[in-house]
């Protein structure tokens, strides 16, 4: 008999940050200076899904990120194969004649493949899902007995963000005290449905990679920043307390106030690094300044924006009602080209398409300006400034795919598909 190939395969959502995570106090456990609160994506909108093979036939570890043969030898993958290789308990699955002693688990070498059903390094938090996906896969691969939040401890030496995506709904990554990192970990605030009225409207401004890493950015960050100080000290603990308080009773008001003005923050506290940093562009302070005016004009927060590592803005509505009128307004500010498909310019839960009247580009065409635009005020309308949409919601966690046809890696060679 050829010798076996085991494999496992999981599909890890990718979070975004309402209270930001910026800046480490250690680079190489990647302890952060500050406790921070994300919301968990849909990952049947917004996932990484990874396919992990172990085999006595593998002569080296290997990985494939979207197609393309990456090297793991970079020290956050090595992290995280260290320390799920080191919790690997015994296992056998008789009917493929696959039998694994505890100890193996430091010989055998393992085969990666992961896919990112959305742009990679733009800023919508890729690494966070990846690295989250290939710690729960390999845990499972390994048959490790530790749940989600000691998980999220490794997984945060790959990728800070990573530990928030080791669960679903809202999470917070507790930044912890202790000097070797052990307390730094992910907890679970509330699941995907507590607050499930919420609707997630991401506008992808730009899918290319940024120009300064997170990682390289965040560093001349702690080096150079007066304003990081005061933020990690001062700022950001009181707004962590509001920020649990505003998802426990479903204060969107509050919510919104605060998830809003720390991403402002956080955009301050890189423009404060020397040499300042701008992830944001013009479009993205358009956005800002479009919602700014209707929520003035409402008198109360509908829409609350972030934005993360990148230009990218992740608008978050109070409800369905709510989100159907985001997106009339988004298409009037950033109509789309008039050959566009809008079966391609907004993607995920296409549904709020249909509640906000709009099936093709004429519709479009005909939105009439937002009341909150003043009459002597001619609005401008900046057409292909955003690439396209995603329409989502507050999702689940990790997943375990039992379907073998989900699976990247062939079961027979250990190889892409």
């Amino acid at each position: 008999m050829a010798e076996w190939i085991h494999t496992v395969t999981a599909r890890t959502p990718t979070n975004i940050a309402v209270i930001k995570y910026w800046g480490k106090r250690d680079e190489s456990l990647i302890l952060p200076v500050n406790d921070s609160i994300s919301v968990t994506l849909d990952p049947q909108h917004l996932c990484t899904t990874t396919t992990v093979a172990v085999s006595p036939s593998f002569d080296q570890d290997r990985m494939w990120l979207n197609g393309k043969e990456i090297s793991l030898s970079g020290g956050r993958y090595q992290n995280c194969l260290r320390e799920i290789r080191a919790r690997g308990e015994d296992f056998e699955d008789k009917e493929k004649g696959i039998k694994i002693a505890k100890q193996d688990w430091q010989k055998l070498r393992v085969h990666v493949a992961s896919y990112n059903n959305f742009p990679t390094a733009a800023g919508l938090a890729s690494s966070a899902a990846g690295l989250a996906c290939l710690v729960f896969a390999l845990a499972k691969l390994m048959n490790a007995k530790e749940d989600a939040s000691q998980l999220s401890a490794i997984a945060r030496q790959g990728s800070g963000s990573a530990c928030r995506s080791l669960y679903g709904g809202f999470v917070k990554w507790i930044m912890g005290k202790e000097v070797n990192g052990s307390d730094s970990l992910a907890v679970q605030l509330a699941d995907e449905n507590h607050w499930d009225d919420l609707v997630i409207i991401i506008a992808v401004v730009s899918s290319r990679q940024k120009e300064t890493s997170s990682t390289t950015g965040m560093r001349d960050t702690v080096e150079t920043s007066i304003l990081l100080q005061h933020r990690a000290r001062e700022v950001v603990p009181k707004r962590i307390v509001k920020m649990e308080e505003a998802i426990r009773n479903r204060n969107f008001s509050l919510f919104a106030q605060l998830a809003c003005a720390d991403s402002n923050q956080f955009h301050a506290v890189c423009l404060d690094t020397c040499p300042p940093i701008f992830y944001m562009n013009d479009t993205s302070h358009r956005i800002i300044s479009c919602i700014e005016k209707w929520n003035r004009f409402e008198e109360s927060p509908q829409v609350a924006y972030t934005f993360d590592a990148g230009p990218n803005a992740v608008l978050i509505a109070r409800n369905r009602k709510t989100a159907a009128l985001l997106l009339q307004r988004l298409l009037y500010f950033f109509p789309p080209s008039a050959d566009t498909d809008m079966g391609s310019y907004v993607l995920g839960d296409k549904s709020i398409l249909k509640d906000a009247g709009v099936e093709g580009i004429n519709d479009v065409q005909a939105l009439p300006p937002p009341p909150e635009i003043k009459d002597n005020v001619p609005a401008q309308r900046n057409g292909g400034e955003v690439s396209y949409f995603i329409c989502t919601r507050p999702g689940r966690g990790p997943l375990l795919l039992s379907d073998e046809s989900l699976a990247l890696l062939d079961h027979s060679t250990g190889l892409p598909k």
